[in-house]
């Protein structure tokens, strides 16, 4: 069995402005390094056998702070990058819904529908991302393994790992630096935490 703790990174500014961000490698706001800090001060007990993160800076910004604390080197990994939102990245949401009305409102209500010119679906994001951890778990039985990744990814792999179809992106929630565990025994998975957020109480 392998148990991975799934953690999506702190706030950015783009968060606050509802932005598409996408593969644009934007930075940790202030609030957001808080979470960090407060998400490693958390995790500090876990016994990690290794941590993983996406390549992008706000997701390594997040994984180091849990590093330093368990003496473990982030290994950044391209299969639980952010979705590529194309055209979309860097817009806001406003700007979207004025200028893209059909693809903004599948994106809404059938986000299993859209495909964004330019980007990814979530179903390429699916199918990368659970190949992803197929491999760690193969890679890593007994061991309890570190992602940190973005609300897309997590939202998505959670549907994957629940089994259910993309249809229910929205019906998972995903705050910044929130936690989730999961267990992957045989190819089998078991969702044991989603969205947990205990650890800023005190910001």
């Amino acid at each position: 069995m392998t148990h991975f703790i799934l953690i999506r990174h702190g706030q950015t500014g783009w968060n606050r402005e509802e932005r598409f961000r996408g593969r644009i490698d934007i930075d940790l706001d202030e609030t957001g390094m808080r979470q960090a800090d407060a998400v490693a001060a958390r995790l500090t007990e876990c016994e990690a056998a290794a941590i993983y993160s996406s390549p992008l800076k706000r997701a390594m910004a997040t994984a180091e702070p849990i590093g330093r604390r368990l003496g473990l080197q982030v290994v950044p990994l391209e299969g639980i990058n952010d979705m590529n939102f194309g055209i979309w990245e860097g817009r806001s949401i406003d700007e979207v819904r004025e200028q893209d009305k059909e693809f903004f409102d599948l994106w809404r209500y059938s986000p299993e529908k859209l495909s964004i010119p330019g980007g990814e679906t979530l179903d390429d994001v699916r199918q990368r991302v659970a190949a992803t951890v197929d491999d760690l778990a193969a890679r890593h039985e007994n061991d309890t393994v570190l992602l940190v990744t973005h609300r897309v990814v997590c939202k998505v792999l959670l549907c994957h790992l629940l089994g259910l179809d993309n249809s229910h992106f929205w019906q998972i929630a995903q705050d910044t630096t929130a936690v989730n565990r999961f267990q992957v025994e045989g190819g089998r998975s078991t969702v044991t935490l989603i969205n947990d957020t205990c650890h800023l109480r005190g910001l």
